[in-house]
């Protein structure tokens, strides 16, 4: 099965026609112009595309392990081992682990900036684990501007370390039960 913008962007226009025509029931004299506007097609011009310039590639997950830049047990996260990382991830995930520099990622929507971050978390706890210093107590902090972020990274989280059973994390939000069991539920 493949995506077909064109279909879509009709199937979207039509069914945003036909909300138009059942929400504003249109009689005399304005009925024939509101039909004509929808007929015409002068509400929609579209489809449109738009191609975003692709970011520069980096090294895989692999070649990061290869070079020691990432620990050995970091391929039991769930993350495409091979797929190469854009430059400013690979980049950044150098600046923290082998400079211990702090970094601030600005990048266009869809370039990664998660990644940026996150691998170098899960590198220090995957690190922990392997030097047998992986005990309770929180190490790392991730905070998100909304709810429905927090929620989308914890799916990920899951994911992510769903092989690795032994670093665990927790999610509060103003969603999170006050009560002991009802928020572990």
């Amino acid at each position: 099965m493949f995506f077909s913008p064109v279909v879509a962007s009709e199937h979207i226009k039509n069914k945003y026609y036909r909300y138009l025509r059942t929400t504003f029931n249109m009689s005399e004299p304005y009925k024939d112009e509101f039909e004509s506007l929808i007929n015409g097609d002068s509400l929609s011009a579209g489809p449109y595309l738009d191609v975003t310039d692709a970011f520069e590639k980096g090294k895989s997950i692999n070649d990061l392990i290869d070079e020691q830049i990432l620990p050995y047990n970091f391929s039991r996260i769930n993350i495409k081992l091979d797929r190469p990382l854009y430059l400013h991830q690979e980049k950044s995930i150098r600046k923290i682990a082998v400079q211990n520099r702090n970094l601030v990622v600005s990048t266009g929507t869809g370039s990664g900036k998660t990644e940026s971050f996150l691998i170098p978390v899960l590198r220090e706890l995957v690190l922990e684990h392997e030097n047998g210093t992986l005990n309770p107590g929180v190490r790392a902090l991730l905070i998100y501007p909304m709810n429905a972020l927090a929620n989308d990274q914890t799916e990920r989280l899951r994911v992510l370390l769903g092989n690795f059973p032994e670093i665990t994390f927790g999610v509060y939000t103003g969603q999170t039960r006050h009560k002991y069991d009802q928020a572990l539920a």
